[in-house]
């Protein structure tokens, strides 16, 4: 059985990445970031796959700019010959699809190599969301008499009342709370920016954190960010996974079936299981099509399917 670490032996002895490509490959990731504002770990993924393929080409045949559908075909075959996973080549179809689009509007080629390629068949994972007495336990196992403490309740609380993504978080300057009116303006994906209303407890929260703890974070330093850690810096979107596994043990919640993400799709879930409307839910999570959040109503549907199963006498 092939292994990550022998993948990553398998790209480690492959030959460097070839100047032209890596110019190229730059170029079209500031393109890309100015037409649609990326994330950064979207523009890193991107980075990583059409370097992969370009030091796979070894610059043969004009190299990445230059290959053709062929040359398409035998590195997915040889990806997939080595134990790469199919979302892992979905994800390199996105990156080269990408690149070559803008080929195209440059009029630095006259053809698309991917675009007769269909995209790899995968399965449609459910997110995994907790029960509402698992988010009771994760919310109450910071200790608060700590000024960290207090900022970890703060964050878990604000990401499960308005369904932030991870980036979103740790991202948040402070003036994007407004505790008066009870709104958090939150940038998310292609800057995309949006309102999300908090709840009481929410704002008890942050508001216990702004007075007592956050200026002994802060030090001097000015307003942004909003949440800090102990050396007045922004914490990383692995601290608070980080935090996120060390409350669920703390809270008894299998590890397993815990993550950041894991509050958002808690979120939306337990919305949705309490009869919210599903376009009400899209504008919340910041979704730019329904189709996306329509998948929480299958995660909705399981929840009711198990509750007949386990009380209805002919479940």
């Amino acid at each position: 059985m092939i292994t990550p670490a022998d993948r990553r032996e398998l790209v480690a002895q492959l030959p460097p990445l070839p100047a032209r490509d890596e110019q190229a490959i730059t170029a079209f990731l500031d393109a890309i970031w100015a037409e649609s504002g990326l994330a950064q770990h979207t523009l890193d993924g991107y980075r990583r796959d059409l370097q992969g393929f370009a030091r796979w080409r070894e610059g043969r045949d004009g190299g990445l700019a230059g290959a053709d559908r062929a040359a398409l075909f035998d590195y997915l075959a040889w990806r997939t010959r080595h134990g790469w996973s199919q979302r892992s080549n979905a994800r390199l179809l996105s990156a080269l699809r990408a690149f070559f689009a803008l080929q195209l509007r440059n009029g630095t080629r006259a053809d698309d190599p991917v675009a007769l390629l269909e995209p790899p068949k995968l399965p449609r994972s459910l997110p995994k969301a907790l029960s509402e007495s698992q988010i009771e336990a994760l919310l109450a196992a910071p200790d608060i008499a700590a000024p960290l403490g207090l900022r970890d309740r703060a964050m878990l609380e604000l990401m499960y009342a308005a369904g932030l993504r991870v980036s979103e978080l740790v991202g948040l300057p402070a003036t994007a709370i407004n505790l008066r009116q009870g709104v958090l303006r939150v940038m998310g994906k292609g800057s995309k920016e949006r309102l999300v209303p908090l709840g009481e407890e929410s704002q008890h929260w942050l508001e216990r954190y702004l007075n007592e703890a956050r200026p002994q974070l802060a030090a001097k330093r000015a307003l942004e960010p909003l949440f800090l850690d102990a050396r007045g810096k922004a914490p990383t979107r692995q601290d608070f996974w980080r935090l996120v596994k060390r409350y669920g043990s703390v809270a008894g919640i299998d590890l397993a079936k815990i993550s950041p993400h894991g509050l958002r799709h808690s979120f939306a879930t337990h919305l949705l299981n309490h009869g919210a409307d599903l376009r009400a839910l899209q504008m919340l999570l910041g979704h730019s099509s329904l189709s996306t959040t329509q998948i929480y109503t299958l995660v909705a549907r399981e929840h009711l399917k198990s509750l007949h199963a386990k009380h209805h006498p002919r479940g």
